[in-house]
């Protein structure tokens, strides 16, 4: 099944759609919000339960596809079988408009010859929150503040918030208000960047 339209690009100060080749944005701003979308409760578990199966097979794909084309693969989402297929991309200056719309078109046209099914494409920066999905994250983002969700409870509590001191092996530091955790890499369900917003130059 084709997509309905190539592909959707959403980053820090624009919104952009991809329909019949032509870029259309909007001057939209926000903060700290990555691309989003609206689905019922039932469809909301669907995607949840999809998700791992899916992007796994898609992950090996991408992660052959985006670095010789110069992004990095940060992380992807799917509702499954003939559904919406999200990906977002990064590299060292910034993502604009101009590369989600070349990876938009390149991956429409892999994904037709792969015959991976899906009915939207969204292609995407991670946005302010940014995910930390690699274990080389946290030594590139290390001093920043993180908000992790835990497979496993540390002092009664899967939350946890806290500063970014490296990796060692495959532990994660994380300095919280209790103190310096070390936590096992797989034991992170998922990590996200809190933004830092100067509300002055809004």
């Amino acid at each position: 099944m084709l997509p309905r339209a190539p592909g959707d690009c959403k980053y820090a100060s624009f919104s952009a759609r991809i329909m019949g080749g032509k870029v259309r944005t909007s001057d939209e701003k926000w903060a700290g919000r990555s691309p989003f979308f609206f689905a019922s409760p039932v469809g909301a578990g669907i995607f949840r339960r999809a998700r791992d199966n899916v992007a796994a097979n898609l992950g090996d794909l991408l992660q052959r596809t985006l670095p010789p084309m110069g992004y990095e693969l940060v992380d992807i989402e799917s509702t499954g079988r003939g559904g919406l297929v999200r990906v977002f991309i990064d590299k060292p200056d910034g993502v604009d408009v101009d590369d989600c719309a070349r990876v938009s078109n390149h991956l429409t046209r892999l994904f037709a010859v792969e015959n991976i099914d899906f009915d939207r494409l969204e292609v995407s920066s991670p946005g302010l929150d940014r995910p930390l999905t690699k274990l080389a994250d946290y030594e590139r983002f290390a001093g920043e503040e993180v908000q992790l969700t835990l497979t496993v409870p540390v002092d009664g509590a899967k939350r946890m918030k806290g500063i970014v001191r490296g990796a060692d092996g495959g532990n994660v530091k994380v300095e919280t208000a209790k103190g310096m955790q070390t936590l096992p890499f797989g034991s992170i369900g998922r990590a996200r960047l809190v933004p830092r917003i100067d509300w002055r130059k809004s």
